[in-house]
C-alpha cells in the first residue's frame, strides 16, 4: 500500500487543520464517555433502568467500539483513511441525536451500541493518518498533543455534563450531552472533507472479514457475562462464554498466522503477534486500563445516590483525576522515547497511591464528604495515568511500520477499550454485588471500598512486574556490554 498524501500540497500546507478535524473527533469520543458517568442517576430515574441496564450503558459503547477497532483499523488501510473517518464521523452524529431523544432505556442502549460502532470507524485513523503525514522527528510532539487533547475532553466531561444535567436545558436533563456532539460532528465532517489528505490505497489491501468477526466474537463472549452474571445469578452458561472467548482468540491467532503463511490479509499482522514484546506491551495496556475504568463509573454513583450531590459537585469531585492527566501529558511528552519503563512504573506507583487514597478518604468522610476532599487523591490518580499511558503508547508505536499503521492503531486501542470493559464489569459486578438493599450511606461507602481493592491489586502487580522488568532489562544490558567483541 502507498502511503504518501494524494495531495502533497494539502498534505502539508493544511495539516493543522487535518489535525484539528481528528483530534475533535478523539475529543468527542472522550467527551462522550465521561459525561456518560455523571448522567446515570438521571437516567436512572426518568427512564426506570435497572442498575444492570446503567452498566449496559457505559459497556455496550465500550463493547461496540472495541469490536470494532482492530477491523476498522485495518480497513481504513484497505479502503481509505479519509473515507472510513468520515463514515465514522458521520454514524457518531447519527446516533448522537438517536441517544439524545432516546424514548427508553432499550433504545438508549441501543443507540449507545451504533455510536461506539461508529466511533471504532473514526478512531482508529486518527493515530493512523498521523503516524503517515508526520516525520519520525514530529510524531513524539503531535501524539503528546493527541494525550493533551485526550485529557481536555476528559476534563470538560464532568465539568460540562455535570453544568448541563444540573441546568435541566429546556426540561431535557440529561439529554444535551448526546445533542452537544451534533454541531461538534458536523465541524469535524465538514474539515475532514475538505482538509484531510486522501492515503492512497492499492487493490492488494484486502480486509480479512473472517478475522474481523472472530475477534468480535472473542470480545462478546467475554464481556457479555461479566456485565449480566450478577444480575443472571451466574448461570453455567456464562463461565462457558467465557472458555469460547478463549477458544474464539485462540482460532483468531491461529487464522491470521495461517493467513500470514498464505500471503493473505490479516486482520492483525502476524508479524506483531509473534513479536513478544509487542503483545507484552498490550497485555500492560490491558490491565492498566482495567484498573482505572471502573472507578469513574462507581464514584457518579456513589456521590450523587450516596452522598447526595448534584451532578456539577460529582463532575468537580471526579474533573482533578483528568486535569493531572493533561498536566502528566504535556510534561512527560517532552521526554520523547525516553526512560519509558520507568515512566511506566512511576505512574502506575502514583496511581496505587491514589487508588489507596481515595479508599481511605470514603472511610474517614462517610458522615460527610465535599468535592474537595476528593482533590488530592484523584490529581494524583490522574498524574500517575498521564505519567503511564505516553510512557506505553510511545513503547508499542515506535515497533510498528508505517504499512500497519491502521492496524497497530486499532489493536493498540482495543486492548485497551477492552481492558476498560472488563474493568467496568468487575467493578460493577463487586459494587453491586456488595451494596445492600436499604442503599444508605455507610452501604455505598462500604461496597465502594470493596470494589477500589480491585484497581489497587492491579495496579500493585503492574509495579511490581515493572520494577522486575527494569531490573532484567538493565542486566541484560550490562552482561551484553562486558562481553568481549568478536573479530
Amino acid at each position: 500500500m502507498s502511503l504518501v498524501a494524494a495531495d502533497p500540497a494539502i498534505g502539508t500546507r493544511h495539516r493543522p487543520l487535518a489535525v484539528a478535524a481528528l483530534f475533535l473527533a478523539a475529543f468527542m469520543n472522550i467527551l462522550d464517555v465521561t459525561i456518560v458517568n455523571l448522567a446515570l442517576p438521571a437516567i436512572r430515574t426518568e427512564l426506570t433502568a435497572t442498575t444492570t441496564q446503567l452498566e449496559w450503558v457505559l459497556v455496550v459503547y465500550v463493547l461496540t467500539f472495541a469490536a470494532g477497532l482492530l477491523p476498522f483499523g485495518r480497513f481504513g488501510d484497505a479502503f481509505g483513511r479519509k473515507r472510513v473517518f468520515c463514515a465514522g464521523v458521520a454514524g457518531f452524529l447519527g446516533s448522537s441525536v438517536v441517544c439524545g431523544f432516546a424514548p427508553d432505556i432499550q433504545t438508549l442502549i441501543a443507540a449507545r451500541a451504533v455510536q461506539g460502532l461508529a466511533a471504532s470507524m473514526m478512531i482508529p485513523q486518527v493515530l493512523a493518518i498521523v503516524h503517515v503525514i508526520f516525520s519520525a522527528k514530529e510524531k513524539g510532539k503531535v501524539i503528546g498533543l493527541f494525550g493533551t487533547v485526550n485529557a481536555l475532553g476528559a476534563v470538560a466531561g464532568p465539568l460540562l455534563g455535570g453544568l448541563l444535567i444540573t441546568a435541566n436545558i429546556a426540561g431535557l436533563g440529561w439529554r444535551p450531552i448526546f445533542l452537544m456532539n451534533v454541531p461538534l460532528c458536523v465541524l469535524s465532517l465538514f474539515v475532514a472533507m475538505r482538509f484531510l489528505p486522501r492515503i492512497e490505497v492499492s487493490a492488494r489491501t484486502r480486509p480479512d472479514w473472517a478475522g474481523a468477526l472472530l475477534f468480535a466474537a472473542a470480545i462478546v463472549c467475554l464481556i457479555y457475562p461479566l456485565t449480566e452474571g450478577r444480575h443472571l445469578g451466574w448461570p453455567w452458561w456464562c463461565f462457558g462464554l467465557f472458555g469460547l472467548a478463549a477458544a474464539f482468540a485462540l482460532f483468531f491467532v491461529q487464522t491470521q498466522m495461517q493467513q500470514a503463511r498464505q500471503g493473505l490479509p490479516q486482520i492483525l499482522p502476524a508479524k506483531l503477534i509473534t513479536d513478544s514484546a509487542f503483545m507484552r506491551g498490550l497485555a500492560v495496556v490491558t490491565a492498566f486500563f482495567s484498573g482505572i475504568a471502573g472507578i469513574h463509573f462507581m464514584l457518579a454513583i456513589v456521590l450523587q445516590s450516596g452522598f447526595g450531590m448534584t451532578p456539577l459537585q460529582a463532575g468537580l469531585a471526579t474533573a482533578p483525576h483528568p486535569v493531572g492527566v493533561m498536566i502528566a501529558s504535556t510534561l512527560t511528552g517532552r521526554l520523547g522515547n525516553r526512560w519509558l519503563e520507568i515512566r511506566t512504573v512511576f505512574g502506575g506507583g502514583l496511581l496505587l497511591a491514589g487508588m489507596v487514597w481515595v479508599r481511605s478518604i470514603l472511610g474517614q468522610n462517610s458522615a460527610d464528604m465535599t468535592s474537595a476532599d476528593l482533590f488530592l487523591p484523584m490529581l494524583g490518580v490522574g498524574l500517575g495515568m498521564g505519567t503511564a499511558i505516553a510512557a506505553m503508547f510511545q513503547a508499542v508505536l515506535i515497533r510498528v511500520s508505517p504499512a500497519d499503521a491502521g492496524a497497530e492503531s486499532g489493536v493498540l486501542q482495543a486492548a485497551q477499550q477492552v481492558g476498560i470493559a472488563v474493568g467496568i464489569g468487575i467493578v460493577g459486578q463487586i459494587f453491586f454485588a456488595t451494596l445492600d438493599p436499604s442503599e444508605s450511606r455507610t452501604d455505598y461507602v462500604r461496597a465502594a471500598q470493596t470494589a477500589l481493592l480491585f484497581p489497587v491489586g492491579i495496579y500493585l502487580l503492574l509495579v511490581i512486574t515493572g520494577i522486575w522488568n527494569v531490573y532484567e532489562n538493565k542486566r541484560s544490558r550490562h552482561e551484553a556490554e562486558r562481553k568481549p567483541v568478536t573479530r
